[in-house]
């Protein structure tokens, strides 16, 4: 499938606060803690639980909660399919809507239990 600047938009403008908690549920019910989740998010964002409560409060958008992320060197290395779209494929002008799908790809890997240490890539020495 293909994101057009309208579907990029509207994940821009989506509160993180709002989905955050979907994230969250999701993982309590396949047997994840809190900290795993975290984990992963600061890995990915680069945000602590402080900033992250911060901005939940906030209410901040997708698109600031990236703007204000510093996404990990190595997300490239997230690929697969998320929601139809195979996210090595989301062309770089909607920036903000390949984010939104790595970090969908990294939960849906903390879901169905991989290992941390396959879910926070390194690079191969």
């Amino acid at each position: 499938m293909k994101v057009t600047a309208k579907k990029n938009e509207q994940v821009a403008n989506m509160v993180f606060a709002s989905i955050y908690p979907l994230y969250w549920n999701r993982l309590e019910k396949h047997g994840r803690t809190k900290k795993e989740f975290h984990q992963v998010i600061e890995w990915f964002t680069g945000f602590h639980e402080d900033q992250l409560q911060t901005l939940i409060k906030e209410k901040v958008t997708f698109k600031t909660f990236f703007e204000k992320a510093k996404i990990h060197a190595n997300a490239h290395m997230i690929k697969g399919v998320v929601c139809g779209y195979r996210i090595e494929e989301i062309e770089d002008e909607f920036e903000v809507y390949k984010q939104c799908r790595r970090l969908e790809k990294l939960i849906d890997e903390l879901a169905k239990g991989r290992k941390m240490e396959k879910i926070l890539r390194e690079e191969k020495k």
